[in-house]
């Protein structure tokens, strides 16, 4: 029997207070609500399915440097490290694993400092401004992902 395929999903700074602040923006579902949606899309591919959320960027870099050999994907949501953290860029180097980049709201349409993200450079792409949908589609992108690898 095939290995089950697993990702492993990291939040970043704040995203524990997703259905509290700014709403306007970054919608009214709950960080735990967004990973049972996550868990039930992961489960129609057959994938196990881990989340992490921290505030701290060295947190963020353990978990990833941690992903080696156990996770096929890793799917980030970098939050305001996307803007600054060179550390989360080159954990995401050194692990060699595919990484899909999220974010709820459409980091270009906000402020100019959002506009550069350090971790695009070293994802295998970018899903951005759908809401909850960036991670669903980011899980859907896994599949493919993992189904290519697989062929």
């Amino acid at each position: 029997m095939a290995k089950k395929k697993r990702i492993l999903v990291l939040h970043g700074p704040n995203l524990n207070l997703l259905g509290e602040r700014e709403t306007s923006v970054y919608g009214t579902v709950s960080l735990e609500e967004i990973n049972q949606l996550l868990e039930a899309e992961a489960a129609k591919y057959g994938f196990e399915l881990d989340t992490f959320q921290s505030n701290y960027e060295g947190a963020l870099v353990e978990a990833i440097q941690k992903a080696r050999g156990k996770y096929d994907i890793i799917i980030i949501n970098p939050a305001a490290y996307t803007h600054t953290s060179v550390a989360l860029r080159d954990a995401i180097l050194a692990v060699n694993i595919p990484t899909i980049e999220v974010h709820l709201s459409n980091i270009y349409k906000r402020e100019e400092f959002r506009h550069k993200s350090y971790i695009s450079g070293v994802a295998v792409g970018q899903i951005s401004g759908f809401g909850v949908q960036s991670y669903l589609l980011a899980v859907r992108a896994a599949a493919e992902i993992i189904k290519s690898k697989s062929n």
